[in-house]
């Protein structure tokens, strides 16, 4: 959609709306003017009096910008337009306002049938240029006028009240200039992870051997499943039984650390604790019986 000239675009387009659609046996003018302009009668006339910015989409986030996808714009300004439908027709001395009745009827009428403004292939066009590739489609919406603020809008004229409807057109968007647009940031394409290979074998500590240790012996065998590759840290009591940065692990099934020396005076059951790279843990009693 254009920039600022949608509003105007989007009165036009409902003026060919109405001078399309009218099935009167009466000649109807379509005009859009304010209360107090004088037109050639019988007419509909469309007053805008009111815009707001649509709350749905006041908060929407940066969009790729069209036909350059490297760019982002801002979002578009998204309004809510409100038109006062006033019908006028000279008075008879019988039956009054009725044919400003009857052409009333007959714009809302094809308001009613014609809810969203598109294109159409039948002729004239209803739609002006610049409209046909509107992000979001405008749609007519017969709304309830507050009597105080009809008061208001036909105060601020010199001419007498007239029968009138209110309508609710959105959404109208106003792209933002191209200068707005930045271009789009650099997308993270790879990150610092381990190979990870389909399926997935994730690392097993099943159990540790000897479930009891004394004398000489203070070495515990860790046996499992794909091993490789990671890295184990073992604890036990307040001592950390492996480096500091893990100890790498090269085989699948088992690997081999040392217990404390100091166990050996203190006989009873321990707990050693083991983390594979911190993908698994799990935590093993063993006894450490006298020599």
């Amino acid at each position: 959609m254009s920039g600022s000239t949608a509003i105007g675009m989007v009165s036009e387009s409902l003026r060919n709306l109405l001078v399309r659609e009218m099935a009167l046996d009466i000649d109807v003018n379509i005009t859009i003017l304010a209360p107090d302009e004088s037109g050639p009668e019988p007419r509909v006339n469309l007053f805008l009096y009111k815009i707001m910015e649509n709350p749905t989409l006041r908060n929407l986030d940066w969009q790729p910008n069209r036909g350059a996808p490297n760019r982002i714009a801002p979002p578009p300004l998204s309004l809510n337009l409100y038109y006062l439908m006033t019908p006028y027709a000279t008075n008879d001395a019988q039956t009054g306002n009725a044919t400003a009745h009857m052409i009333l009827g007959e714009a809302m009428r094809i308001l009613y049938e014609n809810p969203v403004l598109r294109a159409t292939p039948i002729d004239p066009p209803v739609l002006v240029d610049g409209l046909a590739d509107a992000r979001e489609q405008i749609k007519i919406v017969l709304n309830t006028l507050d009597v105080e603020e009809l008061s208001q809008v036909w105060g601020t004229f010199a001419q007498p009240y007239r029968l009138s409807v209110l309508y609710e057109v959105s959404v109208v968007q106003l792209d933002p200039l191209p200068a707005a647009a930045r271009p789009l940031a650099n997308r993270v394409r790879r990150i610092g992870v381990p190979d990870v290979q389909a399926p997935y074998q994730p690392p097993v500590v099943s159990r540790v051997t000897p479930s009891s240790t004394g004398g000489a012996s203070f070495i515990l065998t860790l046996h499992g499943e794909n091993l490789a590759g990671w890295r184990a840290y073992i604890t036990c009591l307040d001592h950390t039984l492996t480096p500091s940065g893990g100890l790498a692990l090269t085989a699948d099934d088992t690997f081999t650390v040392n217990l404390p020396a100091a166990l050996a005076e203190a006989p009873g059951f321990y707990e050693v604790r083991v983390d594979i790279s911190h993908l698994f843990r799990r935590t093993f009693v063993f006894e450490v019986v006298e020599s």
